[in-house]
């Protein structure tokens, strides 16, 4: 039996550990609050994350980081984006040296523009090919509930890539391996930013058509940078590009869509960040996607103006006309 440690009791660090437990690997969830390390051991439940969500009683959960990473062979990050270096500092003297590592986060690092697979080998001082990463239209929530979904598992060894797949699959959640690193982790990263301005939109009152528009225009996005940074155009066509796009863009579930209608429906961005009790990833990411897309001199109009909004003062009205009033060109120009 592979023995497996979650670092973050998050909605998504936790159902991740559910279905580690369901496929029949020993799983050790580190939290960073002792109560809820002790409500998961005790009752099953996440009361702060997923109060609704019926754990398992395998699952085992601690607030001693030391205990988690003992005898792991496969330590699985589920940290938000932009703690993540800071977090796997404090525990790198304590990482097994041949444990597999597994990202589950979706997000590109303010200042260095680094994918988290690129925080995680430079921390850890691994090679890339110890380091895989999940992605997929897996909403948290859903995947506590055991409800079906697929997702991807990328390294650039395919053998360990399988190791975490056999891991992992629990029957309603279905791992398929990928070697695409960088367009998997581009994929989770920008999903979230293009979820902002659907919200918007929706929040505005704007229907599908005016969604589904967006969506698509963000996969083009999506797919420039992905080609200017070396990943596979086949990959935003599958579960981690147009997959994750659709389920986070669409899902009253969705953390980014939800901040983003709230925005559309007049809220401040101070008072939406006070009543958004989990981690928005696109509010910070988009700034860094911003920065690696113009390093790159790839065009991205729907995250540059998202931008604008969450940390410029632009109103959404004003950005969304502003989107509008671009002169429509050719599908396939890389401006638009």
């Amino acid at each position: 039996m592979t023995r497996a440690a979650v670092l973050g009791a998050g909605s998504w660090g936790t159902a991740f550990a559910q279905v580690l437990v369901d496929a029949g690997t020993d799983t050790v969830l580190w939290a960073r609050r002792p109560e809820i390390a002790s409500a998961i051991s005790s009752t099953h439940r996440n009361p702060a994350y997923l109060p609704d969500a019926e754990l398992s009683p395998a699952l085992r959960a601690t607030a001693d980081v030391d205990e988690a990473l003992a005898e792991a062979e496969l330590v699985v990050v589920a940290v938000p984006s932009q703690t993540a270096r800071e977090n796997l500092e404090s525990m790198r003297d304590l990482l097994p040296s041949d444990a597999v590592l597994v990202s589950l986060m979706k997000g590109i690092e303010l200042g260095t523009t680094k994918r988290m697979s690129e925080v995680i080998c430079e921390v850890a001082d691994c090679d890339p090919d110890r380091v895989a990463v999940v992605s997929g239209p897996n909403l948290a929530r859903e995947i506590a509930g055991r409800q079906p979904t697929a997702s991807v598992v990328a390294c650039t060894d395919l053998d360990v890539a399988e190791r975490v797949q056999q891991a992992c699959n629990s029957g309603y959640f279905r791992p398929y391996t990928n070697h695409d690193v960088i367009g998997c982790e581009l994929g989770g990263a920008v999903k979230n930013v293009i979820a902002l301005a659907v919200g918007m939109a929706a929040g505005l009152g704007f229907g599908d058509n005016a969604q589904a528009s967006l969506i698509t225009r963000g996969l083009a996005e999506m797919a420039r940078i992905g080609e200017a940074l070396g990943a596979e155009p086949l990959t935003f066509a599958g579960l981690a590009g147009v997959g994750d796009l659709v389920a986070t863009c669409m899902s009253p579930l969705s953390r980014n869509r939800t901040f983003g209608e709230n925005l559309g429906r007049g809220m401040s961005v101070d008072d939406v960040i006070a009543i958004t009790q989990q981690t928005a990833e696109g509010v910070k990411s988009c700034r860094s996607i911003l920065d690696l897309a113009r390093r790159h001199h790839v065009a991205v109009p729907i995250t540059a103006h998202v931008e604008l909004v969450v940390h410029e003062g632009m109103t959404v009205q004003e950005m969304l006309l502003s989107l509008l009033s671009s002169d429509p060109k050719h599908e396939r120009d890389a401006d638009v």
